[in-house]
């Protein structure tokens, strides 16, 4: 036996007996933040991956299937022009409205599509971070003078983010489009305008099924009520678009979306009927692209594809987030009392721990309002408040796994500290002038 090969296991194991040999298990703190990550996987698992993920995977699976490759080079490519490929980019992001989490299938399909490094970063920013809702809520719930600078804060960043990562790996994205030049470039063979009303139609589903009230505003409210009822018309057109330009089999769709809807009509009394109904039509919906001999086999490959590498490493991160960090109400091993005394006033110590705690911390979409209220209300200053504005929603534990392995550890580090750092930069500057 070659002993020198065999250090690493060794190491590895006699670390994780000394773990086990000295956890804290009876300790009140420490079984508190193990309950706590428990019951924030449990909760992601049934709101957030089902309802944002399971579309998300669909989307970005149909971007490398029913995309064209030039379409994509042509607005989001390295060599498109700037205003083009970064507008494009920022607009994206605010139309989707979605977490740090449901945003990275959608990135990993337009980057591998052939999107420069730069525009792809600013949709990666811009998804989670330009959210209109969270914005109006910010301004009322937080104060205007937060909503407005949150607003301008998160479009300028987008851009900022994105032209700093195409300028930091210019060489590599030069390489990288010379690379794409020699190569054939992918055309569309379908309809531009059935394409549109293809994504269209999946975009309403994930946006519909997500909509977050919101009491102030009768519009956001009077959708709300309306959310299953738009997400079910968007489904079914989804189905007929499926059957009539797709090739899906009609029998099998329809039987699905009776499915579906027989099960929403049975359990239309009880708090899950919606969720259970969605859960039917999406796995109905992958059965039969699965089954299916034509191009629907390759979007359904290509989203189990995305799924297989993203949903393992996002519920590892929510585990441990919610293990360091707790959830929303909750509290994990790390004391909230140390939190909140870390970002009180306008320090640059403050902005800094708030960026840095921000970054790694998972919120899901809305409710960074509300935890921030309760922390402005112990004695965080305005200036950290923007700076977690700025870095919570756009980043994470979760995300930040997922992207190592679609850009490396290098890139990603890089595109992490940018955010920190221009969100710490953001809140010192407004925390000295508000």
């Amino acid at each position: 036996m070659d002993w020198k090969s065999e250090w690493k296991p060794a190491a590895a194991l006699a670390g994780v007996f000394a773990a086990c040999y000295w956890m804290p298990a009876g300790n009140p703190r420490f079984d508190n933040a193990v309950g706590e990550s428990l019951r924030l996987v449990k909760w992601y698992a049934r709101e957030h991956m089902l309802l944002c993920l399971v579309p998300a995977f669909f989307i970005a699976g149909a971007i490398g299937v029913f995309v064209s490759q030039a379409s994509v080079m042509r607005y989001l490519g390295a060599g498109a022009k700037k205003t083009t490929a970064y507008g494009v980019a920022a607009v994206s992001g605010t139309v989707l409205a979605v977490c740090s989490c449901t945003v990275l299938p959608l990135f990993a399909g337009i980057y591998r599509m052939g999107a420069g490094l730069g525009p792809a970063s600013a949709f990666l920013y811009a998804g989670p971070a330009i959210n209109a809702l969270a914005i109006i809520l910010t301004a009322r719930i937080l104060g205007f003078e937060i909503g407005l600078a949150r607003a301008v804060g998160a479009v300028a960043f987008s851009l900022l983010v994105g032209l700093a990562m195409a300028f930091i790996y210019r060489r590599e994205e030069a390489a990288r489009v010379e690379a794409q030049t020699g190569d054939p470039v992918q055309e569309s063979v379908r309809p531009l305008g059935q394409t549109v009303i293809y994504f269209a139609l999946m975009i309403g589903v994930l946006v519909f099924a997500n909509w977050a009230d919101s009491p102030e505003s009768a519009l956001w409210h009077g959708v709300w009520r309306l959310k299953w009822w738009l997400t079910g018309v968007c489904g079914l057109g989804l189905a007929v678009v499926l059957w009539r330009w797709f090739g899906l089999a009609g029998g099998r769709v329809a039987g699905v979306a009776a499915l579906t809807a027989l099960t929403a009509l049975l359990l239309r009394g009880e708090s899950y009927g919606a969720t259970a109904a969605f859960a039917v039509g999406a796995s109905g919906l992958a059965a039969v692209a699965a089954l299916d001999k034509g191009p629907c086999r390759e979007w359904f490959e290509a989203s189990w594809g995305f799924a297989k590498q993203i949903a393992p490493l996002l519920l590892i991160g929510v585990l441990v987030a919610g293990f360091l960090l707790g959830g929303p109400g909750g509290e994990g091993v790390i004391p909230s009392a140390w939190v909140k005394k870390a970002v009180g006033g306008n320090s640059i110590g403050a902005n800094l721990f708030a960026s840095v705690f921000g970054a790694f911390m998972y919120f899901a979409t809305l409710t960074e309002v509300p935890i921030l209220q309760g922390l402005m209300g112990a004695g965080m200053g305005k200036g950290p408040a923007l700076t977690l504005l700025l870095a919570g929603p756009a980043l994470s534990l979760p995300s930040i796994l997922v992207l190592r392995g679609i850009l490396g550890m290098r890139k990603t580090l890089v595109f992490v500290g940018l955010v920190v750092v221009l969100s710490a930069v953001a809140g010192i500057l407004f925390g000295a002038l508000a």
